[in-house]
Formats: C-alpha cells, sequence, structure tokens
C-alpha cells in the first residue's frame, strides 16, 4: 500500500474518533442534564401552561400549532329562538363540526404567556329534533370564519418539590360572527381562571376551573373545568388523559405526542362524550412546531 493511502486510513481513523468523542460528549452532556431535572419536572419541564393538553411554553418560546377537529353531537340542546326562529323550548338535535385552526402561544416573560387560536375554516352542519314543531328547516348548514379566542396566562408560583404551581388565565372572544347562528361567537365572551400543577415519579397531575361570562344576557355562570395527567413514557412520547367539562358536558380525553423533530411534536387526541349532551366523538390531529 502507498503512503497516500495509509494517510487516508489514518485521517479517516482520526476523523471517525474525533465524530465518536464529539458524540459521546453531546451525549454524556445530556445523561447529565437529565439526570439534574427535577422529578416534578420529568414529564413537562420548564414553562407556563398553555391550554393545549400537556403543552408549556417558556420565556422566549414561540409555538405554531396548526390542526383539524372533528366533533359529532347527537344531543345538541338548542331553541328555535337562538337560531333565529320562534320557539323558547329546548330541544336535542344533531351537529357536525368540521375546523381547520390554527393556536400560536409567546412566552414573554418567565411567568407570562399569550395565546391566539383562530378557527380559520369552519362548518358546521344541524338537523333539528325530530319532536321540535319550530319553523326551522329540518337541516342548516353553515361555513367560514369560526370562533377567535385570545389568551393571557400567568403563573403566580413556580413548582418546588414541597409546593406546587398555581397558575390563572383570562380568555377573550370577540363577537365577529353576529349574522351567524352555527358558528363563530355573536356576542362578547369572556372566561376567568385558575389552576393548579403538581409533578410526580408516576406522572403530572394538573386541575383547572374557569367562570364564564356571556355577553348574550350579561351574566356570570361555570365555566370549563378538567382534570389532566400526564405522563412521558420515553424520550419521543408522552401521553395525557383529561376529564373535561362544562356545566352539564363532560367528556374522556385521550392524547398522544410524538416528538419526531427537535421542533416538532404530532399531536393525536380523541374525546368521548360521558354525559348526554356531551359530543359523542371529537378527534383532533396536528402538528406542533416549537421556536
Amino acid at each position: 500500500m502507498n503512503g497516500r493511502g495509509m494517510r487516508h486510513r489514518r485521517n479517516g481513523t482520526a476523523i471517525a474518533l474525533a465524530l465518536l468523542s464529539a458524540w459521546a460528549a453531546f451525549g454524556d452532556n445530556d445523561l447529565r442534564a437529565e439526570d439534574t431535572t427535577p422529578p416534578y419536572l420529568a414529564d413537562r419541564g420548564e414553562g407556563i401552561p398553555t391550554s393545549l393538553f400537556g403543552t408549556y411554553v417558556g420565556q422566549g418560546k414561540f409555538i405554531v400549532y396548526p390542526f383539524y377537529e372533528y366533533t359529532k353531537t347527537t344531543a345538541f340542546e338548542y331553541k328555535p329562538s337562538e337560531l333565529g326562529f320562534t320557539g323558547e323550548t329546548d330541544f336535542l338535535g344533531k351537529t357536525v363540526e368540521q375546523e381547520y385552526l390554527v393556536y400560536l402561544s409567546y412566552g414573554f416573560a418567565k411567568r407570562l404567556a399569550v395565546e391566539l387560536e383562530v378557527a380559520a375554516y369552519a362548518t358546521t352542519s344541524f338537523d333539528k329534533a325530530p319532536d321540535d314543531p319550530s319553523a326551522m328547516p329540518a337541516h342548516l348548514e353553515e361555513s367560514g370564519l369560526g370562533d377567535v379566542d385570545m389568551q393571557l396566562r400567568w403563573s403566580w408560583t413556580d413548582e418546588t418539590a414541597t409546593r406546587p404551581m398555581m397558575y390563572s388565565f383570562f380568555e377573550l372572544t370577540p363577537p365577529l360572527q353576529r349574522s351567524r347562528v352555527l358558528i363563530g361567537t355573536q356576542d362578547w365572551e369572556a372566561s376567568f381562571g385558575f389552576g393548579v400543577i403538581r409533578g410526580y415519579r408516576w406522572g403530572t397531575i394538573t386541575g383547572r376551573a374557569a367562570i364564564a361570562w356571556d355577553g348574550a344576557d350579561s351574566k356570570f355562570d361555570l365555566g370549563e373545568y378538567a382534570f389532566e395527567y400526564l405522563k412521558r413514557i420515553s424520550p419521543s412520547w408522552r401521553i395525557v388523559a383529561t376529564v373535561e367539562g362544562e356545566t352539564d358536558e363532560i367528556s374522556l380525553i385521550g392524547e398522544a405526542q410524538w416528538s419526531f423533530s427537535r421542533i416538532a411534536v404530532l399531536k393525536l387526541n380523541c374525546g368521548f362524550g360521558v354525559t348526554e349532551k356531551a359530543p359523542d366523538i371529537a378527534p383532533e390531529v396536528g402538528v406542533l412546531f416549537h421556536f
């Protein structure tokens, strides 16, 4: 073998050893970082809880989440007057909703974040109850811009080994679809809520509840409430189980999160109605990007 070939082999070996050493050092650093993570943060890491299941945003971090949601409800409670017709009696109709949404979130500070969620295109079909004698057509459909929700979220305390994280949120929904009856929001709506998060070695639990205000009748009522369980089962996979409700509509929701890239997470979830008036089924799929 000539000297040139030997040099190439020595150079190749040196490069391979250098790459192997760098990879080992990088992996060792990751392990050390993981070893120093407090057990109560192992499932979620640092950051303020967002309105998305099992998702947190840190200071200076930006989240973009385009997703699709389908909701079928076979016991949708309504009054004909709420849909522009005469009648104040409650009936149970059927609705099928499809929404293409974009969610944005930014962490302004360690304890402050903002959110914007826009249903860029929504379509809803409605079938009235068989026993509804009103002049309403048997079938209605609407499509266009859906809800536009804005939130301000902040934490009161950081979680420690002996104390949970406590946080609040304020949500505002403007009436951008006053001429609609099936999609969007026709009057100002707002809600104010409070939540508590506690991490354990066996998982992280979150409880939250809100008071809602409806501009249509200018009164306060119990808003959305939920109990959430989050668990990281591998470096790439996390699972979420949630019981969520509003008034007498309660659903059980399961979600799987796959981090298939350093900046991207595939989110797959589906909700199932537990009570009569809750949506029967509500699957959701999307890819979350964090920068």
